[in-house]
């Protein structure tokens, strides 16, 4: 059985990243998407405040951030699996429909004065359980409704899409919302935004199943898809050092900027929570225009080499961010990271759709999820307690530098200069 939707590309002509925009199916999905991002870049502000509120200690934050994370990284696996095997539009809804559901149970407890630190850790579990099914279906279901040259401009939409709504526009709105009035009602709107996007998904059309002449083989049993994906993984050098410095990486940055950024944020400035929202707004702004930078033009040449570079050298801004007390210099170092980050990522997104085979693309995207994000629930459960025996200045020197370093071990294991010559994409 082959699943596609419509793939006639836009007429020529035109800046090339608002190509995808030609397809309607695209068009739906990328705007439920976007409702959903920015209502993700607002939970993460209105989750944080909520548990200061609750329960003004950095190991409340960490508990909570921890079961989303765990649940990511427990789930990724069988998201990815689902994606290559189930039909990626329904996987879509469902994971919309449990966002909504979670958010507004945390919404309806908030108001009632009724809402614990269990209920957010048992809501954050839930959202991250939800995630791991997304992403996979998201990525697999991307190369069915558009043709390959515009895979390059859809990544580049999701990457500008996502900073901008997910790390700028929905922080800093919850921010303001949330410091003006409490976070239940940053929560409410959370839900309403989680809901919008559920109807535009369910008004996409199922996608058409035509019946292949050709015999097909029975399914292989799922144990061995997920055989067959790290088969792939392992065999690839560049994938897979790719995969292990990123996952250094999430051990090393992630826990610092998720849980102890709001309370550097509560401790140096005056109004704390509009000041975190607008901290990240800056990070969010910055990975837009490096998203779009990238994906209004060609593939690099050198791909794997810019990518590392931007995650490498990127992470270097951290420091600035532990040390100062200056809004300003903040701002700009949040902005630098930001800017790193969404050029390597629309790269890294496109390598993935390029070179990985159509029919494993699920599976090997589940494995990036669950490899580059293994250490996110450790990162988020130790920087909690950490920085109480070690100071903040010295936890986001070591975020800054670390990844420097192994970034260059990966690059030179993997001989990714001579891989990128070997397989040119643009």
């Amino acid at each position: 059985m082959s699943t596609h939707f419509d793939t006639r590309p836009a007429q020529p002509g035109g800046w090339r990243v608002l190509a995808p925009f030609g397809i309607r199916e695209y068009r739906l999905l990328i705007a439920a998407v976007s409702l959903s991002i920015f209502a993700e870049g607002m939970w993460a502000v209105v989750m944080a405040l909520q548990v200061i509120e609750l329960d003004n200690d950095p190991t409340s934050l960490s508990l909570v951030a921890t079961c989303l994370g765990a649940g990511l990284v427990g789930f990724v696996l069988v998201g990815g699996i689902a994606a290559d095997r189930l039909n990626q539009r329904s996987i879509i809804i469902a994971v919309e429909t449990v966002n909504v559901i979670a958010v507004t149970s945390v919404a309806v407890l908030s108001s009632l004065g009724a809402l614990r630190i269990w209920h957010m850790a048992v809501a954050a579990g839930t959202l991250g359980i939800a995630a791991a099914f997304f992403f996979p279906a998201y990525s697999a279901i991307l190369p069915r409704i558009l043709p390959p040259e515009q895979l390059l401009a859809a990544n580049g939409v999701e990457g500008v899409v996502r900073p901008v709504f997910q790390r700028a526009v929905g922080p800093a709105v919850a921010g303001v919302l949330v410091g003006a009035t409490m976070p239940s009602i940053g929560a409410v709107v959370v839900a309403v935004l989680f809901a919008v996007g559920l109807v535009l998904l369910v008004a996409t059309r199922p996608a058409r199943v035509e019946t292949v002449v050709a015999d097909v083989p029975a399914r292989p049993h799922v144990l061995r898809d997920l055989r067959d994906g790290c088969s792939f993984v392992v065999r690839t050098p560049w994938l897979l050092a790719t995969l292990l410095f990123a996952s250094m990486f999430v051990l090393v940055v992630i826990g610092p900027i998720e849980v102890l950024l709001p309370f550097i944020a509560q401790d140096r400035f005056h109004d704390g929570a509009r000041s975190y929202g607008f901290i990240l707004a800056f990070f969010g702004v910055g990975s837009a225009l490096g998203a779009l930078a990238v994906s209004s033009t060609r593939m690099p040449r050198r791909y794997l080499t810019v990518m590392m570079i931007m995650w490498g050298l990127g992470s270097l801004p951290l420091i600035v961010v532990g040390t100062t007390s200056s809004f300003g210099w903040m701002a700009v170092a949040t902005f630098v990271v930001g800017v790193t980050d969404g050029a390597g990522m629309v790269i890294w997104g496109t390598l993935l759709q390029r070179r990985v085979p159509t029919a494993m693309l699920g599976r090997v995207s589940s494995l990036d999820f669950f490899v580059s994000l293994a250490f996110m629930p450790v990162s988020f459960a130790i920087v909690g307690p950490l920085s109480k025996v070690v100071s903040m200045e010295v936890i986001f020197m070591t975020a800054g530098i670390v990844p420097v370093v192994i970034g260059l071990v990966a690059y030179l294991v993997a001989r990714m200069p001579r891989d990128e010559i070997e397989n040119p994409l643009s």
